[in-house]
């Protein structure tokens, strides 16, 4: 689990780190791999209800680290602004924490119709056609979300 906040002043609900994730253009994925070495990287995910979908190639550093260890931690920024004069950052940001499990079948074409959906609703039929055409070209991941927190400065 998490550790607690120190700043539990900035804290924000659960359900304003969820809207968070539910505006956020992309997050951060951590894994780690088997030496211990930390890694991250962007991905595009939808979230929806308490999973979050990712996809990704079918072979690659975050793939490695996630067939040795599933834990990861996910983190998407929000609306910033930095505030020179008073040497401060005005932000929001959330950050879930979970396991990830690759999807096959109904729920692999589940997740990746929620990414269409997210990033190119306008073209759902397109979209789907691709998908069909594709969906052996790619890997498709859920986050089971255990924790999820938000922080903010407004």
């Amino acid at each position: 689990m998490p550790r607690p906040m120190r700043r539990n002043d900035r804290a924000l609900t659960t359900e304003q780190a969820a809207e968070i994730l539910q505006n956020g253009e992309y997050g951060i994925l951590s894994t780690v791999s088997t030496d211990g070495q930390p890694y991250g990287v962007p991905v595009s995910f939808a979230y929806v209800g308490n999973l979050l979908y990712f996809h990704c190639a079918v072979e690659g550093h975050k793939l490695d680290n996630l067939t040795a260890n599933p834990r990861v931690s996910f983190c998407v920024v929000g609306a910033t602004e930095v505030l020179p004069s008073q040497f401060a950052t005005r932000y929001e940001s959330a950050i879930v924490f979970g396991q990830a499990c690759e999807l096959a079948g109904d729920e692999k074409h589940a997740g990746l119709t929620e990414l269409l959906k997210k990033y190119s609703a306008e073209f759902m039929e397109k979209g789907e056609k691709y998908i069909d055409s594709d969906i052996e070209k790619t890997r498709v991941f859920k986050i089971d979300i255990e924790s999820i927190s938000g922080k903010a400065r407004r």
